[in-house]
């Protein structure tokens, strides 16, 4: 546990990409299996513990420390795990030995919810501060220390390359999700003690091919001539992998298996190929809004109300593999073709082929672009006709061409501390709009909240603002008087049972302070439900 908590230290003060990789690569390196095995798990987001549970956390250091003095540490530090780790007290003569890394993961995967906290309590007394801190980031979820899985992944690679193995990042990704923690035989290839994994029984999960946004400013450089467009859908993007023989599968953009929660589209995937599409609900021929597919996101039972009311369908963009063949070297052009070909010839049920944009010049299709939220449409997708299918977000072959996105001036309701860089800053907003005329009994509603879209310096500012306009406190979480207005940015709104105001903004970012603006003046209820997709 002792090595696994030097990493994330030393990762969480590691401001460079490259110096991340370097500390990573140098672990593996370092580390015996399985503990390297179980890091790559943690930094990968693999972990869960189910009956491991933040409250359990608390409530053991409320039985050591003043609940007063903990709940004054917790509003200044901002992050539970650094918290109890600075405050937790040492008992005189504790002497067991510091837990494995793989110890503290065997005890939680069989542990019951009651035996869970005296775990934590003899580990969190054999562990110093940093490793408490290690500790609790891991049981409760969530390092934040700057590492995404990909980098974890590309760490790996490029360790194993320099080991002579012929592993590489878009391999690594290719196999990853047909195995399971601590991947023995992941490290047996990157040092290369053993070929590739095979993982042809577990779905053959390939990497997607991601776009770059498309700023104003590229489209003067880009040739109309080479770029195909088509419509950007307004839905989670999927990868089909059909089996003639066996069960089909169905995975999110991240390589994550959804198949379980869409039955109607695993049902459909008795082929022999691998497709690229948009997930989405179709109802009577028509594109339904996000918020039709969200309710059938992350739910753990698919009731048969769901499948009638939320027809899930597939909008199909690319043929990755056809009968074993792999296509991700052929040009765009070519792959189009045998896609179109494919749909004509196999005739999906629940699917349909994504239709290409004809166009001459650029300004003929920014009107089209213009249309787009009308039908339910985030924008368009740019494809370059000579590209191949790569892996990752490589700059030129694809952009996204998103519509602009809609603004409403609120009012900030509520500020709660960040995490890690911004754990000492109220930088998370809870914004309102007013249900009538502020001056004549109407009242602040919470319609959103947001993190991002302002700088260093305008945190700052936000900071000193909240501490002195605060007038009620909830642990971490401060409520501030009505009087400053941001300008928020979101994607899309719709209907909300979850929310008071009934109504739920889509991807909300600040786009702008208004200091200037009295709170008055921000924007009613009523404008923003006349702004409801569909």
């Amino acid at each position: 546990m002792n090595r696994f908590a030097a990493l994330i230290d030393a990762l969480a003060f590691m401001p460079s990409r490259t110096g991340k990789v370097r500390l990573i690569a140098d672990h593996f390196a370092t580390t015996p299996d399985p503990e390297r095995g179980w890091t790559l798990a943690a930094l990968t987001g693999a972990l869960t513990f189910a009956a491991a549970k933040p409250a359990a956390v608390r409530a053991l250091v409320m039985e050591r420390v003043d609940p007063e003095l903990f709940g004054w540490s917790y509003d200044f530090v901002g992050d539970l795990a650094e918290t109890v780790a600075l405050i937790w007290p040492e008992r005189p003569g504790t002497d067991s030995p510091p837990p494995t890394l793989s110890g503290v993961v065997a005890a939680l995967d069989r542990a019951t919810r009651a035996e869970v906290p005296r775990l934590i309590e003899g580990w969190l007394d054999a562990l110093d501060a940093t490793g408490r801190w290690a500790l609790l980031k891991l049981i409760t979820g969530g390092l934040r220390v700057g590492v995404s899985a990909r980098l974890a992944k590309t760490a790996l690679a490029e360790w194993g390359a320099g080991n002579g193995s012929d592993i590489g990042i878009d391999a690594v990704e290719e196999v990853w999700h047909g195995l399971r923690p601590p991947y023995a035989e992941l490290f047996a290839w990157a040092e290369a003690r053993a070929p590739r994994p095979d993982v042809s029984a577990a779905g053959g999960f390939r990497p997607l091919m991601l776009a770059h946004p498309l700023e104003e400013a590229d489209i003067a450089a880009l040739d109309p001539a080479a770029y195909r467009a088509e419509w950007k859908w307004d839905g989670i993007r999927v990868q089909l992998v059909g089996r003639t023989l066996g069960e089909g599968r169905l995975y999110s953009r991240t390589g994550d298996e959804i198949t379980a929660g869409f039955p109607d589209v695993a049902a459909r995937l008795g082929f022999d190929a691998v497709l690229d599409g948009e997930l989405l609900v179709v109802r009577e021929g028509e594109v339904r809004p996000f918020n039709d597919l969200q309710q059938r996101l992350n739910r753990r039972q698919v009731t048969a109300k769901m499948l009638r009311d939320y027809p899930a369908w597939v909008r199909l963009y690319d043929l990755l593999v056809e009968g074993g063949e792999d296509l991700r070297g052929l040009p765009f052009d070519a792959r189009r073709r045998r896609l179109e070909d494919w749909v004509a010839r196999v005739r999906p049920a629940g699917m349909d082929l994504s239709p290409l944009i004809a166009f001459t010049d650029w300004d003929g299709l920014a009107a089209l672009r213009a249309g787009a939220r009308e039908n339910a449409i985030e924008g368009l997708m740019l494809k370059r006709g000579d590209s191949p299918y790569l892996a990752g977000r490589p700059k030129g072959p694809w952009f996204k061409w998103k519509r602009g996105p809609l603004t409403l001036d609120c009012v900030m309701m509520y500020a709660q501390r960040g995490h890690g860089k911004r754990s000492s800053y109220y930088s998370d907003y809870t914004f309102g709009a007013w249900t009538g005329d502020p001056d004549g009994g109407g009242e602040l509603v919470p319609v959103g909240k947001a993190y991002s879209g302002f700088t260093d310096e305008e945190l700052g500012r936000l900071d000193r603002w909240v501490r002195a306009n605060t007038v009620n406190r909830f642990g971490p979480v401060r409520e501030v008087a009505p009087a400053l207005v941001l300008e928020v940015a979101f994607d899309s709104v719709h209907p909300s049972g979850r929310h008071r105001s009934g109504l739920a903004m889509r991807f909300p970012r600040i786009a702008r302070i208004r200091w200037d603006k009295p709170a008055h003046e921000a924007d009613r209820l009523e404008t923003l439900r006349a702004l409801v997709a569909g």
